[in-house]
């Protein structure tokens, strides 16, 4: 009797308890086997260029690359490995963004662990999987455009940068570091639909998201 090759996993995330967690859940599978793990996209792409992937599980935000710029690079150079997305994060922003880029799954970390075992094997027949709250998400979105809300950190970011403070100053007052700065800023012009600082205080200050004291 041939034994059907186990399903090869990358995990990718920049928090090593969560790497930790995912590969005691996914090792109790027979059919599973985690060959590597990365703590962000670069480091997923130089993996998978030494070892044999099936499906990779993809945190969105990280440092040095996130996890849809990675997407996008993997779907490119890397025909074969599906994506599924494992993150907390909800937004319709994010979750377009990643389909877009190629993702083949889209799941939330409060997932039950029989639900992600079960996506990993449809991801690994290129099947896509979304998880109840994303896929009503992705609906809504399709049945008419709704205005994307701004998380409580891209509207104290976007404040300051309507005060006139430079990334390094608002990095400073928030206690966050330039480039997670640079990230929230980034996220704001995708979800506004804007390319710079200005324009973005423009729009959150006509659409009434953002409002100047005094």
């Amino acid at each position: 009797m041939t034994s059907v090759p186990a399903i090869r996993i990358l995990l990718v995330d920049d928090h090593p308890v969560v790497r930790a967690g995912l590969l005691g859940l996914l090792s109790s599978q027979a059919d599973f086997k985690v060959v590597g793990e990365a703590s962000n996209g670069l480091e997923a792409l130089r993996l998978l260029e030494q070892v044999g992937v099936d499906v990779v599980l993809m945190d969105l935000r990280m440092p040095q690359m996130d996890g849809v710029t990675a997407i996008r690079q993997i779907r490119a150079r890397f025909a074969g490995v599906q994506v599924l997305v494992l993150t907390t994060y909800d937004t319709d922003s994010e979750i377009v963004r990643a389909v877009e880029a190629g993702a083949t799954g889209y799941l939330l970390k409060d997932v039950p662990r029989e639900e992600l075992f079960r996506a990993v094997r449809l991801c690994a027949r290129g099947e896509a999987v979304l998880s109840p709250p994303v896929a009503a998400r992705l609906l809504g979105r399709m049945r008419g455009p709704a205005e994307e809300v701004l998380s409580v950190r891209e509207l104290e970011v976007l404040a300051l940068v309507a005060k006139g403070f430079s990334n390094k100053e608002i990095a400073r007052e928030l206690k966050i570091s330039e480039a997670t700065v640079k990230t929230h800023l980034l996220h704001t012009f995708d979800k506004l639909g804007v390319d710079d600082r200005t324009a973005a205080v423009t729009v959150a200050l006509e659409r009434g998201i953002l409002r100047l004291e005094g």
